[in-house]
């Protein structure tokens, strides 16, 4: 009697079922940790992007600093924001300042303890023209002075801009996700998460750093905050730039709900668990929700924070900021730091 010949298994090139659930459990217990209802949920969490904070980083945390270079009247309509024309706030309206007025607020910057400074403009695009040459003579003074790095947030670039930019020393530009692909056509309509994904490969390919995250507590899920993340994740940003939502009077989201404290810790300590290598900076937001919890942050993951004033709100008092790192046995970035990393450039 003849045997069947026995049928070969096929091979599985797929996750095997014990890896699908393995995931499925780590996914469940990220979505878990960033809706806690107490400190003792994250604690654990919190722990380990703290370690991973410091394998990053050390003890050093970096400061940072903005100005609003040019304020109001954006076409787009960003659901959050005080400078879209579509909505009715008291954000203020002026024209673009001038290299000199630049350059005074950078090196005002510097004097606060902030080793980088956003230069950064209202409206969808770069500016062009007169005004872009007048932001590189802006970032060429602030790269000869040595006084702060110069970073830039002009919105959507084209490749020459990217290059003139980088050519006139410019570090590092930052252009914002926002939040994650799924969610974004709730924030904004006038302009499509391609045309952001395309600005900051753009910057990329200039041979900019980047400086990529958004804004947490829109209205998003814990499945779309973590989106958000992996998204931002996927163009390995040096440094990634942590909003929570503020809500603004005469904006669409000025009845919104602000996140919880212990919320927006959650959401740091994850971005640091998703980014641990990337500069976890928070900035817009952070004093309202987090309040006196603020310090923490550290513990979160954070690695740089935003001192000062933000594009159209009060910001906190820099020696504040200062004794909240020093209380916790941290210490601010200097130029020298931060300067030898871009050594081989400089020489």
């Amino acid at each position: 009697m003849s045997r069947k010949p026995k049928s070969k298994k096929k091979r599985s090139h797929g996750p095997r079922p014990a890896q699908r659930r393995q995931e499925r459990e780590a996914t469940r217990q990220i979505l878990e940790w960033l809706a806690p209802t107490s400190l003792a949920e994250i604690g654990h969490l919190m722990a380990t992007a703290s370690l991973l904070r410091h394998e990053a980083q050390g003890g050093t945390v970096e400061f940072c600093a903005i100005v609003n270079a040019r304020s109001g009247r954006c076409s787009e309509d960003c659901s959050f924001c005080a400078q879209s024309a579509h909505h009715h706030t008291q954000a203020e309206t002026y024209p673009l300042m001038d290299a000199e007025e630049i350059v005074a607020r950078g090196r005002a910057a510097a004097a606060a303890g902030a080793v980088r400074f956003g230069i950064v403009t209202s409206g969808r695009d770069c500016p062009g023209g007169p005004e872009l040459d007048n932001i590189c003579r802006a970032i060429e003074r602030l790269r000869a002075e040595r006084v702060i790095m110069p970073c830039a947030s002009l919105g959507l670039l084209k490749q020459d801009q990217a290059e003139r930019l980088a050519s006139a020393g410019l570090a590092r530009y930052h252009h914002n996700l926002e939040t994650s692909p799924s969610f974004f056509p709730q924030v904004c309509t006038t302009h499509s998460y391609q045309d952001r994904e395309e600005t900051i490969a753009t910057a990329r390919d200039a041979g900019l750093e980047l400086c990529v995250g958004g804004i947490v507590g829109l209205g998003e899920t814990p499945q779309q905050r973590l989106e958000f993340f992996e998204a931002v994740a996927g163009f390995l940003p040096e440094s990634v730039p942590l909003n929570f939502l503020n809500p603004i009077a005469g904006t669409r989201l000025e009845q919104a709900a602000p996140l919880g404290a212990l919320e927006a810790l959650a959401a740091i300590a994850v971005c640091r668990l998703v980014m641990p290598m990337a500069h976890i900076r928070t900035c817009g937001g952070r004093q309202q929700v987090l309040g006196r919890l603020a310090p923490l942050m550290y513990l979160a993951g954070a690695g740089a924070t935003m001192i000062g004033d933000y594009l159209t709100t009060q910001g906190g008092q820099p020696g504040q900021d200062l004794a909240d790192l020093t209380a916790l046995g941290l210490r601010p970035a200097t130029l020298d730091d931060l300067f030898a990393e871009y050594q081989t450039e400089e020489d």
